[in-house]
């Protein structure tokens, strides 16, 4: 089967508008992860040990399911349980807690990175915590978790293929649907390909820029 260039033109507004559902997919899920995943790091350095093993079981079991089949639960399980939502809030729901459990943990490490001498001079001049945490704390442990949230964001955004599977019209959707019409996979699946890289390359190169500037301005040399 040979390339053909008219096809390509012709289905390339289709593949455009994809590729900004699948960017509106990755973004919104990014955001409801940023969310989650401070919650439930907070969730495990409560004082309450009972709060605290609740929590990070929770984490634990969804971080050991793999995202497709959390994602089929949400879409087509728990509407027998009286919880109907639309594919593209499935999608958001269940992006944002799968990576928001991945990111708790970043967040508490890079908390953990934070050296314990740090909180005892915070305790020493009578800081309130929330203080401690805005002042000294966060900006210190943001550094240690910038890698962790960026490869996230780009993993986000290289799992978005799985939400064709409830319908959700993001890339591998589209291209399935454009393959189906018209018997040619060819041009759709590689645009897909090309185009993930096209994105994906550049926001990782951003990311390391950006955790390199971070580094720069505290002082830090980032090689």
């Amino acid at each position: 089967m040979e390339w053909r260039w008219d096809f390509t033109f012709e289905i390339l507004p289709r593949m455009l508008w994809a590729t900004g559902n699948t960017l509106l997919a990755a973004g919104i899920g990014y955001l409801i992860a940023l969310v989650v995943g401070l919650i439930l790091m907070l969730g495990q350095r409560t004082p309450y040990r009972i709060v605290n093993f609740i929590v990070r079981e929770v984490v634990e079991f969804i971080r050991s399911t793999p995202l497709l089949v959390q994602l089929f639960f949400v879409f087509f399980v728990a509407p027998q349980f009286g919880i109907k939502l639309t594919a593209w809030t499935s999608a958001m729901l269940t992006i944002g807690l799968h990576f928001g459990t991945y990111l708790s943990e970043v967040y508490r490490g890079a908390l953990e990175g934070v050296p314990k001498a740090q909180w005892e001079a915070c305790r020493a001049l009578n800081f309130s915590t929330a203080y401690t945490y805005r002042r000294v704390v966060l900006p210190q442990a943001f550094p240690i978790a910038l890698p962790g949230m960026g490869n996230y964001l780009v993993g986000i955004f290289k799992d978005t293929p799985l939400l064709a599977t409830i319908g959700v019209a993001e890339l591998m959707h589209t291209a399935n649907a454009l393959g189906a019409e018209t018997y040619r996979y060819l041009e759709p699946y590689t645009m897909v390909g090309f185009i993930f890289l096209i994105i994906s390359l550049p926001a990782a190169m951003g990311l390391r820029r950006l955790e390199a500037a971070v580094a720069k301005a505290q002082g830090k040399v980032k090689h």
